[in-house]
């Protein structure tokens, strides 16, 4: 009962948040009265949506007095309270709103099948519109779900529509939902038993341990769920369901896009891989005139840092929706490219002229075998003593071998704590204060100097490790955190290979021998401080953020069981091991 009212009182204050960012946009009230109606829209197959328009009283009344429109098409019912706050909003600033409910999803008719249906349900709407006599102008508004039913249709625009404002989502599913043939579980398994069109009431983790996965949906969630089957086996980005259909048609529409493009993303957000990839895929044309936006919080635009309270975090999106909007649809101005970025430990924000910065120099930490003496941490601070704990070295020492040995039980993975590809454990999203270094004997920590001066890494992480298994197939993690003066230490991304992955196109692996995997990490942009140290965390677990692996070679979801495998990594001249942070003046 205590969380349910928690969590009424954060509903009551998100509510109460949107209201006042409206108030303190500057964008002034031009009609203090505004009218609801609804209609059944019916699309071309007869099936009939429905549909919400809320507008300026006094435009209602007259019917002809053209005005510019916001829609929004989206299947969350649950948030009608929502778009109602900005229906009456925008309406008193002078806008239309729409809003339409995706098709089986409400009291709109049909069948709820995720994705498929809105490029054709979207289009019909959107004609629809711009036949309306008071429809002077159009723009698309939406986040997460919401956006992907912009990106949809994002090609095949009316005339009257002149921009969209994009949110949380990008077009590559693909990098959505996987990482070196690992599933994102926490983001796309738990969405599946959200949205299965069912009621689902299986516990989550027992869902996402089940095996074999292929057939969770029938064993514990009561039905087969044929979509989640087809995400759960298309492990390669060149598996033929990411390369036909409506996934492919989606990652190539970007590039097909004439209108302006206000991206909007977080350093934290699930989807912030696939939508740097969609702005990396835009249309020059539409880029020229298009802005990207990276600040420092979540899927749902709050703060995740544990360690700070930022002063500019800016994560308002009505403000910068309103101003979006006003330009392209109330002013009819076109806009310039622009890329914004929000530096992490610096509290400020940076303008770029590309995305991604070419790096002024890339620093390399190898790992070495000198153990690390932990200053500030006493032996009682682990049940075992300090373990796997080693340095960080800037260079490597070429004459020696450096073996660092773990044992990795699928049965007892590392929990995910503090990452980026996360919905479901969403307070575990995040920069969040992390275990002491040693903490399990699978998890090997490599810990730096201090640094004698700031540091600012902006891109992409990288981690490439010269490794061993028992096993024909593995994973390998690795989390990277900046241990602050005092001690503590906080992520900055992390993330996961596989063997099979890094060996793609090659001969099969065979246990014993050493060969290298690389851990790609997601963009940042974070500033290290004076006197900080750096430290690297690897491991073979990070769950349920990626799938736990079984140890065995084939599609994860189809394994049954799994095996305990010795893991080993190397770092010799010959087969170095290290960490490459790209680095920018700061």
């Amino acid at each position: 009962m205590a969380e349910d009212m928690d969590l009424e009182a954060l509903y009551a204050e998100m509510l109460r948040q949107i209201k006042q960012d409206y108030e303190d946009s500057g964008f002034a009230i031009v009609s203090p009265q505004v009218e609801w109606s609804e209609i059944m829209l019916p699309m071309t197959d007869g099936i009939r949506l429905m549909t919400y328009i809320c507008r300026p009283q006094m435009v209602s009344e007259r019917d002809t007095d053209k005005i510019p429109v916001i829609i929004q098409r989206s299947p969350y019912v649950h948030s009608l309270d929502i778009y109602r706050i900005h229906g009456e909003n925008l309406a008193k600033r002078g806008f239309g709103y729409v809003l339409q409910i995706c098709r089986g999803c409400g009291e709109s008719e049909g069948n709820w099948e995720p994705n498929v249906n809105e490029r054709k349900d979207g289009s019909d709407t959107l004609h629809w519109l711009t036949e309306c006599p008071w429809a002077d102008c159009i723009g698309y508004w939406g986040d997460s779900y919401l956006a992907l039913t912009g990106w949809c249709v994002a090609d095949i625009l009316p005339e009257k529509v002149r921009g969209m404002y994009l949110g949380v989502y990008g077009t590559d599913r693909f990098i959505s939902a996987y990482e070196k043939g690992l599933f994102r579980m926490d983001v796309l398994t738990s969405w599946a038993m959200e949205n299965a069109g069912f009621p689902i009431t299986a516990d989550y983790l027992e869902s996402c341990r089940y095996r074999p996965q292929l057939a969770v949906d029938e064993k514990l969630w009561g039905r087969k769920l044929p979509w989640y089957r087809e995400w759960i086996t298309a492990t390669k980005a060149d598996d033929t369901y990411w390369q036909e259909g409506f996934w492919k048609m989606l990652k190539d529409i970007p590039s097909k896009v004439s209108v302006p493009i206000y991206l909007t993303e977080g350093w934290y957000d699930h989807h912030l891989g696939s939508a740097l990839r969609t702005w990396e895929n835009l249309s020059e044309q539409a880029k020229e005139m298009s802005t990207l936006s990276i600040g420092s919080w979540n899927h749902y635009s709050r703060n995740c840092l544990a360690w700070n309270s930022p002063c500019n975090l800016q994560n308002s999106e009505i403000q910068s929706m309103l101003d979006w909007f006003g330009q392209i649809l109330c002013r009819k101005e076109i806009p310039k490219k622009n890329i914004r970025i929000y530096l992490i430990g610096k509290d400020t924000w940076m303008n770029l002229n590309k995305w991604p910065p070419t790096a002024e120099r890339v620093r390399k930490y190898y790992l070495s075998q000198t153990a690390f003496a932990c200053p500030d941490r006493k032996v009682s601070d682990a049940p075992e003593g300090i373990v796997n704990t080693y340095t960080l070295a800037e260079g490597n020492m070429a004459d020696e071998k450096n073996v660092f040995s773990f044992t990795y039980d699928p049965e007892e993975p590392v929990m995910s704590y503090g990452g980026e590809a996360m919905l479901y454990s969403i307070e575990k999203v995040g920069s969040l204060y992390q275990p002491l270094p040693g903490w399990r004997k699978d998890v090997i920590s490599f810990i730096s100097e201090p640094l004698t001066q700031d540091m600012l890494t902006v891109g992409r992480i990288h981690v490439k490790l010269h490794v061993a298994s028992d096993c024909q197939d593995t994973a390998f993690t690795a989390k990277v955190m900046e241990i602050f003066a005092d001690g503590k230490a906080v992520n900055i991304r992390s993330s996961i290979t596989t063997i099979a992955a890094d060996r793609e196109g090659m001969e099969p692996y065979i246990p014993g021998e050493i060969t290298e995997v690389e851990i790609n990490m997601w963009d940042i942009a974070w500033q290290f401080s004076k006197g900080s140290r750096i430290r690297l965390d690897i491991s073979s677990s990070d769950f349920p953020q990626y799938a736990v692996h079984s140890n065995y070679a084939g599609i994860w979801s189809k394994q049954e069981y799994t095996r305990i495998a010795e893991q080993k990594i190397v770092n010799t001249s010959i087969h170095p091991s290290f960490l490459e942070l790209p680095i920018l003046e700061s």
